[in-house]
């Protein structure tokens, strides 16, 4: 393989802070183990970790003066067999390293191989690509809505603010398709409500037991989806509300099965 240019000192810094990091890094008998498997130089096994790791790193890409090894390590360490059963934590990692070796011109796919891509120009571009969230959407083949309404978000894999956005999204597509000024419950019930007879919005004929079930049912989502998710993340200070990646997915996914029925939904002749 030809020598890879040697990383800048603020990249390596940059894979050490993930790599090393004081609780969700690798360990510090993992570091030694895996230094001493490619014969790694380990020249600081008393301090910090990820101190240890960068002088380990350092020391080796001088000797060799490219980075190749460099890239061997972080290859090593984010094998995709060493973190089977613990899919969330790799994806994270790898997102972490991804938006550092974006901007050396490198990825780390999900197979745990690095790969030339064009270098990132700027923290957007580098947070854009190493969005796990975002790619699991999209082949998800989620709505465009769901995505237009928290673009800036996804890119740094807020999770609570991509929620919080996608599910406003709802409730103004409900007031666009309406003309309805309301929010909440109240909008939902005025828009799809049948208590004074025809809904302002149907999703079906409403002319059998079961389209009337599901207009009810439908109408019950979307309130569950306000009350669960959208009234929590607009009063819950974001460090006392956790949500996981896999509960964003499962969410977001969820926000696009509405947004498509709401696409299909027709409008009716009541003020």
């Amino acid at each position: 393989m030809a020598a890879i240019p040697k990383l800048s000192e603020p990249s390596l810094e940059a894979i050490c802070e993930v790599l090393g990091h004081t609780e969700k890094g690798l360990t510090g008998s993992e570091i030694g183990r895996y230094l001493h498997e490619l014969g790694f130089p380990d020249p600081s096994p008393q301090i910090t970790k990820r101190h240890r790791l960068r002088d380990a790193l350092r020391e080796k890409q001088d000797s060799d003066n490219c980075a190749n090894n460099v890239l061997r390590f972080i290859e090593h360490a984010m094998n995709p067999v060493r973190h089977v059963g613990n899919r969330e934590y790799f994806e994270g990692e790898r997102g972490k390293l991804n938006s550092v070796l974006a901007f050396s011109g490198f990825s780390l796919g999900e197979d745990g191989k690095l790969r030339g891509v064009v270098a990132a120009r700027t923290l957007s571009e580098a947070e854009a690509r190493a969005s796990g969230l975002r790619k699991a959407l999209v082949e998800r083949q989620v709505h465009p809505d769901v995505l237009k309404f928290c673009r800036a978000e996804l890119l740094v894999d807020n999770y609570f603010h991509a929620v919080f956005e996608a599910t406003k999204s709802v409730a103004e597509k409900l007031r666009s398709k309406t003309g309805l000024t309301s929010d909440g419950s109240m909008l939902v019930d005025e828009a799809m409500g049948m208590k004074a007879g025809a809904p302002r919005l149907a999703f079906n004929t409403l002319t059998t037991e079961s389209e009337c079930s599901e207009q009810a049912g439908l109408m019950n989502l979307i309130k569950g989806l306000f009350g669960a998710f959208r009234n929590t993340t607009a009063h819950a200070p974001k460090i006392h509300w956790n949500i996981t990646e896999q509960d964003a997915l499962d969410i977001l996914t969820t926000i696009s099965l509405l947004h498509r029925r709401l696409d299909s939904a027709v409008r009716t002749h009541i003020p």
